[in-house]
């Protein structure tokens, strides 16, 4: 929610299906409502080493994972699967057909063209690592939108853009949305669980510098004893490496939700005097994520359709011990900064809209672009924004859907899993770029 300016994901780590990915772009969390634990509980002193254990402090039933509404997607156009493709460009483009016949509603339109808006002054600016586009091929359509009325915005699509399709077309799509859960700026009894602004010891490395074959990767860690080292993995963490340097921002009244909330990248602490503080993506620790729902998958241990966001919080919250331990199987951690703006902010450092927005592949959709999608749930069908990453949206034709806050879009993200098939609309520039017209 993938997730602030630079973030992976709005996410912003953004919301992969926990049933099905090994990777998570985000995961919806429970919405607790005002604290009642007694003021006298006092939380143990903990030695140093020795892992936080769980202490389930649930406010509010998780809630149902919103039953799917089915739908029959569009099928794709036919094209030749390139297994090597590491860009869009590289995957293949075909034309689309024409966006007339794409039946959009007006008003999902007009929330497309409000988020493709604000996104321009980022889009037009931007390299575009996907090899579709060129800066200045989003001139006319920005400088257009300016001005243009949002009931308006599907004849501002149709005149300005072409659709194409990337590779085979086959779309899956996840979601992800704001959490909110119970937290307090200051520790007290009931809010122990530690949300950790970036330590200044956490070095970024651009491998690009050192060699040439190198250029684009980077790697995360701390220099301990004049060697580079990897940084501490969330067990090293959660057993007391960064207490004691003042690191904290605020305290979490329940480590499971706070775990999900880490894995969207950005939420809302709602504090015990009913405010609220939102907070987003400040970094990560360099550790690859693990999703749970995959290992208890695999394990026997949850089923299929019990591998939802609530399913997962009820499994943690049976048996405390077992919980921890499954959460410390993740090593990636995250770190917070105080927003204080609009927000969430997704990847191009501008707010992400709900039921507007989607985290994609920069390598295969440009950020900025809308997006068409046609899937076998209804829900996510229709016509999008590109606006933010996240660590599991990778390849072609992968998006996660976000969904705004609130309880409606807990239930939709927290289960949300949908295939089908996918368009980009491009400016028609690009297009006559890449198709010319004896191919399109």
């Amino acid at each position: 929610m993938r997730r602030t300016a630079g973030a992976p994901r709005a996410c912003l780590f953004g919301f992969a299906l926990l049933a099905v990915l090994p990777l998570i772009s985000g995961c919806a969390s429970v919405v607790p409502v005002a604290d009642s634990r007694p003021a006298t509980a006092t939380t143990p002193a903990r030695p140093m080493g020795v892992p936080r254990p769980y202490v389930p402090r649930p406010s509010e039933r998780p809630g149902a994972a919103a039953q799917p509404i089915p739908a029959t997607p569009r099928a794709p156009i036919p094209a030749a699967a390139s297994a090597d493709a590491t860009t869009a460009a590289a995957s293949g483009v075909v034309a689309g057909p024409d966006f007339a016949t794409l039946a959009i509603p007006a008003e999902q339109a007009a929330r497309a063209l409000a988020a493709f808006r604000i996104s321009c002054p980022s889009v037009q600016r931007r390299a575009d690592t996907s090899g579709l586009t060129q800066g200045a091929d989003w001139n006319e359509s920005c400088n257009a939108a300016k001005s243009w009325a949002d009931s308006d915005a599907l004849t501002f699509f149709a005149r300005h853009f072409a659709t194409v399709q990337i590779g085979t077309g086959s779309a899956f799509v996840t979601g992800y949305y704001e959490p909110e859960i119970a937290a307090s700026r200051t520790k007290q009894p009931g809010y122990d669980v530690p949300i950790y602004r970036r330590p200044d010891d956490l070095v970024d490395v651009d491998l690009g510098q050192f060699a040439d074959d190198l250029k684009g990767r980077k790697i995360r860690g701390r220099v301990e004893n004049g060697n580079f080292v990897r940084y501490y993995d969330r067990l090293a963490i959660e057993s007391g490496a960064l207490e004691g340097r003042g690191l904290e921002i605020a305290w979490a009244a329940d480590a499971a939700e706070f775990f999900f909330l880490q894995v969207q990248g950005s939420g809302r602490l709602r504090l015990p005097d009913g405010g609220v503080m939102r907070i987003g993506y400040d970094a990560q620790n360099g550790r690859g994520y693990v999703g749970i729902g995959k290992l208890l998958l695999d394990r026997g241990e949850l089923q299929r359709g019990q591998a939802s966001m609530q399913g997962i919080l009820d499994y943690l919250r049976a048996d405390p011990v077992r919980g921890a331990a499954v959460m410390n199987e993740n090593p990636s951690w995250v770190f917070f900064r105080e927003l204080t703006g609009p927000g969430p902010l997704g990847a191009l450092g501008v707010p992400v809209t709900g039921r507007a927005s989607v985290a994609a592949d920069p390598k295969y959709v440009p950020l900025g672009a809308p997006v068409f999608l046609s899937l076998d749930r209804a829900e996510p069908n229709g016509l999008w924004v590109a606006q933010d990453t996240g660590g599991a949206i990778k390849g072609a034709n992968r998006f996660d859907s976000f969904w705004g806050a609130g309880d409606d879009a807990r239930a939709i993200a927290g289960g949300m899993a949908a295939r089908g098939s996918a368009l980009l609309l491009l400016p028609r520039a690009s297009v006559a770029r890449l198709l010319p017209p004896s191919a399109g």
